[in-house]
């Protein structure tokens, strides 16, 4: 069931690509100082996420969406009236089309907003990169029902399916109704579950071949791709970091410079991969990819 490697990345360019990821991965001292300048950059406002009434809208009160990029809901349909989520629109290069949308996991009070924002943002696909629970701990709140449907104030989810390819993820699919207008649409959620808090994936096979099948799903559409963890910054920036950087390659993009790449997540939603080894992570699953288009393309 594996997805072919596709891209129109030019062998030359491969090439350089890998030159420059085994560079960064032989030579630790060049991405040590990387990243440290990468951590060095200077926060915006978050104004609206501070806010007394939205504080407990937060999982973590330190991971914040900016004002400038925040998602906004329609406040008028909204549960309590508000306009807030802790969620950030990522854009690649046309602000008028982001991408993503990074939110963290959603709480129990915030599961109306979650579903109103994927309603609003007309997104079909949600990358789901934590677990329930992990060693214990909340990570998300299971915003879709178990089995039949659930209402989140003007939204019906009805589970369709749940398909488990592997062990590392699954599949589900869900019947969203708008209860206003009684609308239906598709949202289908990949649901990657080998992947720990402040970690890495154990394989970095298995992270690859879920990218590919979440990308067949959503090929040629415009709307943005739901991705979150817990936090909306670790796992999520980490996944939204490869993903850009393998479309910009697929798209035939001579340059990639993935710290500038990164810096870039990071203006529009502060704390975009938290740590070292996943920054570090990200360079070895890019060069995994590329060996793998590589190989495809010479045969």
């Amino acid at each position: 069931s594996e997805e072919p490697v596709t891209s129109n990345m030019d062998i030359s360019t491969g090439h350089m690509i890998l030159t420059y990821m085994e560079d960064h991965l032989k030579c630790k001292d060049r991405l040590d100082r990387e990243w440290e300048a990468l951590c060095a950059y200077e926060a915006d406002p978050s104004a609206t996420a501070t806010a007394a009434a939205n504080m407990k809208k937060n999982r973590y009160p330190d991971v914040l969406p900016y004002d400038h990029s925040r998602v906004v809901l329609n406040d008028l349909s909204n549960m309590n009236s508000s306009d807030y989520i802790n969620a950030s629109t990522i854009t690649d290069h046309d602000p008028r089309n982001p991408a993503y949308i990074a939110t963290q996991g959603p709480l129990p009070h915030t599961a109306a907003d979650f579903w109103q924002m994927i309603w609003e943002q007309g997104s079909v696909v949600i990358v789901m990169l934590s677990r329930l629970m992990e060693d214990g701990v909340a990570m998300c709140h299971r915003y879709w029902p178990e089995e039949g449907s659930e209402v989140y104030h003007n939204y019906e989810v009805h589970l369709v399916s749940e398909h488990i390819w592997c062990d590392d993820y699954l599949v589900r699919s869900f019947y969203l109704k708008n209860l206003k207008t009684s609308e239906t649409r598709t949202v289908t959620q990949f649901h990657f579950l080998s992947w720990p808090d402040n970690g890495i994936p154990s394989s970095i096979k298995a992270i690859l071949e879920f990218r590919r099948k979440v990308n067949k799903s959503y090929r040629g559409r415009s709307c943005p791709i739901v991705v979150h963890c817990s936090d909306g910054i670790g796992r999520t920036g980490t996944y939204c970091l490869i993903d850009m950087v393998l479309n910009r390659m697929a798209k035939g993009a001579k340059e990639i410079d993935i710290a500038a790449t990164l810096e870039h997540l990071r203006d529009q939603r502060a704390g975009m991969v938290k740590t070292k080894a996943q920054f570090e992570f990200v360079l070895m699953a890019i060069a995994e990819e590329v060996h793998a288009i590589l190989k495809a393309l010479s045969h």
